[in-house]
């Protein structure tokens, strides 16, 4: 009762299957649930690219505006892509089912496995960031990280089990206030610029190398800084995994709000490398100061409440990103548990209709990477983007050949069932669906720059990371792929196991049952009775006997009670009452192979939990190993402590039994201490 009453609290309470319209989202709380990652990004993209080519000293930072320039259209290349995956499979699964659809199980599971480790850093990159800008304005902060890092995955995760709708009004302020400081940021600096002048960064004056890099290990930098930068990218997929949790029309909303998130994202991006730039600001390896917080001093003054006020702001829309993976790995979860390549449970919704197990299941993996990695927002990140770009790939592939079938006219695929009616097949006259073929084309053109856009992106995030311990992400993906796999044959051999066989199902030849019984009470007589009740061809009851004084005692308790049951006594001299009652069930089976063995077990349960301390099991251990003999039945027949009325079983408001007992439920057998060698427990 205390646990549910806490839960109750945390949680709330529950909510039925039919309130599952009312937790829809609304464009404008869609935006902070589903787009707090990609818009919080713009807090340490700049500062990825700048920290990489401060290496190659002050000439290697002037390629910095151009590798802006290059994420920031391929933002929105990503974006207008993903707008025709909403469209195309309002069903949510992004990735995962746009390449089941379209290219296979193998490539399915490779962008699913991409997908659920991108969510994990995504969490774990996102609160350590987030961290690292509060320690950023309160320095002594900054041993205890991994402890903070760890205390607002705890509040995410619970936030989210209260709900998607709930958990996004929480985290709407935040974001909103760091978009509205943001910009007003961009209008005081632009102001202040054109009048007074604005101080360069703290940092800008700290010493670079003095190497001179070219050639192409110049090459090579530019591009190691474009891979870091293109973290600006992350989370982009999260609404096409999420476009059921729309309100209606479901996918129009989730593409408006797609475009919504690409122009917030591009216009804060931009503003943040043009004033990083401007102000020299110097990007530190510890991650403190952060870019974003040294821009802020420079603009608002290091003192000023506005400073303040954008630094918490910035925090919050940094741990609240990691808002993005809750809602995008539980439901992605979800769709692989239903077709059988994770296990059941992450299929069910909870108590809030929300994929509990799936959230809780993100958060224990995070804060082991939290962990792990002490905290360290630059050694998560190196991990962080492999991921993010196997999964873009895919899909934009996957569109292309969707579109491909489409226009000839084949929604005979798994991915027509989730497509609207505008886009569910070939008509005639050149329409595809009542879209054009024009409009097709060019639908198809758009997924196929894509394609190629995030396939040269994913070689050389790839090819520039891996040395940096990306190929831990990798080898996450491979094992979470043979995992799947595993898990999926695992399924279809209980399925082909389970599958009803031709004909009607052979009944046993007889029907063999035994009590167990080791004193002569309540819940023992009632076990009998129980047994008597189903009729079986034979019914003995027995005993496993480890001291012949208690064996005789027992039988001449029986037979002064009249039981109209036989009870057969067997020897334990090796004090194992377990090994000769399996030695006595197995012995009748193999005796008569198409008979059936029925064992009933006495089994008394317990009020408190403290009291189960106070028994040895014994019924548990026996059940687990009889359940494991081909052609035997196991029955618990439970009596309840410190219940008078036991039901069918009898009770103070139950007729009195007749006082021969003869019907194998006298109660005025003696109660006995019911201990464990009386009742199994």
């Amino acid at each position: 009762m205390a646990t549910g009453a806490v839960k109750r609290l945390l949680v709330g309470n529950p909510l039925a299957t039919t309130e599952m319209k009312h937790t829809l989202l609304p464009k404008w709380l869609a935006l902070p649930v589903f787009c707090s990652d990609p818009i919080s990004s713009v807090a340490y993209a700049t500062e990825e690219i700048l920290l990489v080519l401060a290496a190659g000293g002050v000439a290697a930072l002037t390629a910095a505006p151009w590798i802006a320039a290059l994420v920031a259209l391929l933002l929105v290349v990503v974006i207008a892509s993903y707008r025709q995956t909403c469209h195309a499979y309002p069903s949510g699964g992004g990735a995962y089912a746009v390449s089941r659809a379209n290219l296979g199980e193998a490539a399915a599971l490779t962008a699913a496995a991409a997908l659920l480790v991108d969510y994990v850093m995504t969490v774990a990159v996102s609160v350590v960031a987030g961290v690292v800008a509060i320690t950023s304005a309160v320095p002594a902060w900054g041993p205890y990280q991994v402890e903070i890092s760890v205390g607002f995955v705890l509040l995410l995760t619970l936030a989210n089990l209260r709900g998607v709708k709930e958990s996004g009004r929480i985290f709407a302020i935040p974001t909103y206030a760091f978009i509205g400081l943001t910009l007003v940021m961009f209008v005081v600096a632009g102001v202040r610029a054109v009048t007074s002048g604005l101080p360069a960064a703290s940092t800008a004056n700290q010493a670079l190398p003095t190497t001179h890099i070219t050639g192409m290990l110049f090459v090579l930098l530019v591009l190691r800084a474009f891979a870091s930068g293109c973290t600006a990218l992350t989370g982009v997929e999260a609404i096409s995994n999420g476009v059921p949790s729309f309100r209606k029309p479901k996918s129009r909303n989730a593409a408006t709000t797609l475009a919504m998130m690409g122009i917030l994202a591009v216009v804060l991006f931009g503003g943040v490398t043009a004033l990083g730039i401007g102000l020299h600001t110097r990007a530190q390896p510890s991650g403190t100061p952060s870019v974003i917080s040294q821009i802020a001093a420079s603009v608002f003054g290091g003192h000023a409440v506005l400073f303040y006020l954008f630094q918490a702001a910035t925090a919050a829309i940094l741990i609240l990103a990691a808002n993005t993976a809750f809602n995008g790995f539980p439901v992605l979860a979800s769709i692989l548990a239903r077709d059988r390549y994770l296990p059941r449970q992450l299929h069910a919704r909870g108590d809030r209709l929300v994929f509990s197990n799936g959230i809780l299941l993100l958060a224990g993996f995070a804060i082991a990477l939290i962990i792990g990695f002490n905290a360290d927002a630059d050694r998560l990140i190196q991990l962080y983007i492999v991921g993010v770009f196997t999964g873009f790939t895919l899909s934009q592939i996957g569109m292309v050949r969707h579109w491909n079938r489409v226009l000839h006219g084949d929604d005979s695929n798994e991915s027509a069932r989730g497509q609207t009616g505008a886009q569910a097949g070939g008509q005639a006259g050149g329409q595809a669906g009542g879209r054009s073929t024009t409009s097709i084309r060019r639908a198809q053109a758009l997924n196929a720059l894509g394609a190629a856009a995030t396939g040269v992106v994913l070689v050389i995030v790839f090819a520039t990371k891996v040395v940096h311990g990306a190929w831990l992400a990798v080898l996450a993906m491979v094992v979470m792929f043979a995992v799947m796999k595993a898990i999926h044959r695992y399924y279809a051999r209980v399925s082909t196991a389970l599958a009803p066989e031709p004909g009607t199902p052979t009944r046993p030849a007889r029907v063999h049952a035994l009590v167990l019984v080791s004193q002569l009470h309540k819940p023992a007589l009632r076990a009998l009775a129980f047994a008597r009740a189903t009729r079986p061809d034979t019914l003995t009851a027995i005993s496993a006997a480890d001291d012949p004084a208690a064996a005789t005692a027992l039988q001449e308790q029986w037979n002064a009670h009249n039981i109209p049951v036989s009870l057969k006594i067997i020897e334990a001299p090796y004090r194992d009452i377990f090994r000769p009652l399996l030695e006595r069930v197995t012995e009748l089976r193999d005796r008569n192979p198409r008979d059936l063995v029925t064992v009933f077990i006495p089994e008394y349960v317990v009020t408190h939990w403290w009291q189960n301390l106070l028994h040895n099991q014994s019924a548990l251990r026996l059940k687990a190993r009889l359940l494991m003999t081909p052609g035997v039945v196991v029955i618990d027949v439970p009596y309840r402590l410190d219940q008078p009325h036991q039901g069918w079983l009898g009770g103070p408001t139950a007729p009195a039994p007749p006082k021969n007992a003869s019907d194998g439920t006298a109660d005025s057998a003696p109660d006995g201490a019911a201990d464990d060698q009386g009742a199994m427990r």
